[in-house]
């Protein structure tokens, strides 16, 4: 048997009981992603989805929640600095950090606490 490894599918992210109208607000009008149903089967456990390219952000409820301080997902876009304007603009908090070389990027942090990167790799001229 071969095994090949693809992609990942999506991340899960713990979010506090009652919180996916934050949730919903934050990754979907702020960040501007698109929500997407749960499965019928998991709907009563709270939280909700999003579409991040072809990949999913499940914010899922934790009733022991706490924040990701460390430990984020890294999620790739193009248009960064725009994307940094846009989430100034709505009033989140944009951190840098170290660089890492052919990578610009910054962090934020959800209305959680969870730590969030967004990076974009530099365009070899």
């Amino acid at each position: 048997m071969t095994i090949t490894f693809k992609r990942i599918d999506h991340i899960q992210l713990a979010a506090p009981e009652h919180s996916e109208d934050l949730a919903r607000e934050f990754y979907g009008e702020k960040i501007g992603l698109k929500e997407i149903p749960k499965p019928e089967n998991l709907q009563g456990r709270g939280g909700c989805w999003f579409e991040f390219g072809s990949q999913e952000i499940h914010v899922g409820i934790q009733k022991d929640f706490v924040p990701a301080l460390k430990a984020h997902p890294g999620l790739l876009v193009e248009g960064l600095e725009e994307l940094r304007h846009a989430l100034v603009e709505k009033g989140v908090q944009v951190k840098d950090d170290a660089p890492i070389q052919g990578r610009s990027r910054f962090f934020v942090s959800d209305p959680f606490g969870n730590r969030i990167e967004f990076l974009e790799y530099e365009k070899s001229e």
